[in-house]
């Protein structure tokens, strides 16, 4: 019996796309070299009683504090820098409007490679446009990217992002804790080879993420978490989250060279249900699944899920168990595969000293941790526990990475989870 013509176009279909799958693109292709995830809706309203007045000045006066950033724009200009973690010949960038504001307008953008603070150098600047024309609006829950400029960039280099919104913008949508320097001036400054009289915090704006066009990319892995991964605790202005550590790690190695490294932190982030940003399983599609050229993802989640549950007065349905999480944990790896992207499990780091440690919190970090390690349901494992634990009293993070507030490590403690991390899983 001869094949129906049905038959005949299916399987010409499969051999087309065999032939597509073996002859893969080998040149150029967009690769995410930075990013930073965008809050998506305003912080739930919890009734809780406050933190001991000793933590909230801790906060308050630690480097790590958030700077306030402006609430609104009109007629003025931000510049904020972003270090690529990826080589490229061109370069576009990502902006969002996440947070549910109104429509916003910006009628001019530029990016520059950056010289120090807010200055740049002239040479490279470069006019960033949308669909040809260098206005763009983005409307609510909107996410535009720009078209390429051709600026080549290296990894581990800084640029400068500047837009210019020359409306009332109603609000802002931001990543609070930026970590880097970020400026603003009245008018168009997009241009300025230098800001004078700015003011300065440490957010970004809008500012979603840049895409580099690489010639030869491994992929892009994406440091998923809350403030550990954010970097809550390390010194600003010095690129030392453990993603981007790790990112340094993997270019000075000549056999993982080509791999870029995205961190998708947010501090105070829950995995099941919204607390600082969306929840990460609400997240998940678009600070990662969107991401061009992501092939692995490294999860640190879970912590703020069961501290905030032995909050004294926390509300039954903001508490979370141990098998709730591990079950987040199986819904995220098991839709990254759908993706081709694989998964690293990152075992929670001890908190032993924090004011919301309690022996339940512990037992449960325990079985997460457990889980984590033997369930065999992960791609690969670091274990940032082991990396960051004191050994004589492992419950606690090691004095000397213990940033002070007994959850979060410092510069060093970083660097240890950095180097925890395989390399041979991305060879």
């Amino acid at each position: 019996m001869k094949p129906s013509l049905p038959v005949l176009l299916l399987a010409a279909a499969a051999l087309s796309a065999s032939a597509f799958a073996a002859d893969a693109p080998s040149g150029p292709q967009w690769v995410s070299g930075w990013g930073t995830s965008l809050d998506l809706a305003p912080a739930p309203m919890i009734k809780t009683p406050p933190p001991p007045e000793a933590v909230l000045k801790a906060i308050a006066s630690g480097p790590q504090r958030v700077v306030p950033f402006p609430d609104a724009l009109k007629d003025e200009t931000v510049r904020m820098e972003v270090q690529t973690t990826a080589d490229g010949r061109a370069v576009r960038i990502q902006l969002a409007n996440a947070f549910g504001r109104p429509s916003v307008t910006i009628d001019a953008a530029h990016i520059a490679l950056r010289r120090a603070e807010s200055a740049i150098d002239p040479a490279s600047d470069k006019v960033l446009t949308f669909g040809g024309k260098t206005s763009v609006d983005i409307p609510q829950g909107a996410v535009v990217v720009s078209d390429p400029a051709p600026l080549a960039v290296r990894a581990g280099q800084e640029l400068s992002v500047s837009l210019h919104l020359p409306g009332e913008t109603g609000g802002v949508t931001a990543h609070a804790l930026g970590l880097n320097s970020a400026y603003v001036v009245s008018g168009d400054a997009t241009a300025a080879p230098e800001f004078s009289g700015a003011r300065t915090f440490r957010s970004y704006l809008w500012l979603a993420g840049l895409e580099v066009l690489a010639d030869r990319p491994r992929g892009v892995i994406v440091g998923f978490g809350d403030s550990i991964t954010d970097g809550f605790s390390t010194t600003p202005g010095t690129h030392r989250t453990w993603p981007e550590v790790l990112a340094a790690r993997l270019r000075a190695d000549r056999t993982t060279a080509g791999w870029s490294v995205v961190n998708m932190g947010i501090s105070g982030n829950r995995i099941r249900r919204d607390g600082t940003g969306a929840s990460a399983l609400a997240r998940f599609d678009r600070d990662v699944l969107s991401r061009p050229g992501v092939k692995w993802i490294v999860m640190l989640e879970g912590i703020n899920d069961i501290n905030m549950t032995f909050i004294p007065g926390m509300p039954d349905e903001e508490h979370a168990t141990a098998e709730e999480i591990i079950d987040a944990y199986g819904r995220f790896v098991d839709k990254a595969h759908l993706h081709g992207i694989k998964v690293m499990g990152a075992t929670l780091t001890p908190d032993e000293g924090l004011w919301l440690y309690t022996p339940g919190s512990e037992a449960m970090r325990q079985a997460v941790n457990t889980w984590i390690r033997t369930s065999g349901k992960f791609d690969a494992v670091v274990d940032f526990d082991r990396a960051t634990r004191d050994p004589e009293h492992p419950a606690r993070l090691r004095p000397d990475f213990d940033s002070g507030d007994h959850i979060h490590p410092n510069d060093a403690g970083t660097a240890a989870m950095a180097e925890a991390v395989n390399l041979a899983a991305f060879r």
